[in-house]
C-alpha cells in the first residue's frame, strides 16, 4: 500500500466490542452500535488533518485536532501539538464497512 485505502476518509467510532488481541475495530458513522456510555473517535481527511476524539468529561466526546502520515506500507504516524502523544498505527483492514488498526510495540 503506497496510499492509504480511498475509505479510510472518514469518521471511525470504535467498536470495542470486536476487539480482538491487539486489533481494535472501529466502524463508520450511522453503524447500529449497541448502548455504550461513551465511544472514543479519530476521523481522517484526505488533506493530512486528523482529529482524534477520545472519551472526555461526562462520557462526550472531546477533540484533537492532529495530522497523519503515511511513514511505510500499512503504517500511519499521527502527530499532535503537545495536546497528546505522538502515535503510530497499523492498517490491518479498512473498506467501507469497518477499519481495524494496530498500535505496534517495541
Amino acid at each position: 500500500m503506497r496510499e492509504p485505502p480511498p475509505g479510510l476518509f472518514r469518521e471511525w467510532i470504535h467498536s470495542y466490542e470486536e476487539d480482538h488481541e491487539d486489533v481494535r475495530v472501529y466502524r463508520p458513522d450511522g453503524f447500529p452500535f449497541p448502548p455504550a456510555r461513551g465511544r472514543r473517535a479519530m476521523e481522517f481527511r484526505a488533506d493530512g488533518t486528523f482529529v482524534d476524539q477520545p472519551i472526555g468529561r461526562g462520557d462526550a466526546p472531546d477533540a484533537v485536532p492532529g495530522r497523519w502520515r503515511l511513514v511505510s506500507d500499512r503504517h500511519l504516524a499521527l502527530t499532535f501539538e503537545g495536546a497528546a502523544p505522538d502515535r503510530e498505527l497499523e492498517i490491518v483492514r479498512c473498506d467501507e464497512d469497518v477499519l481495524h488498526v494496530r498500535r505496534p510495540t517495541g
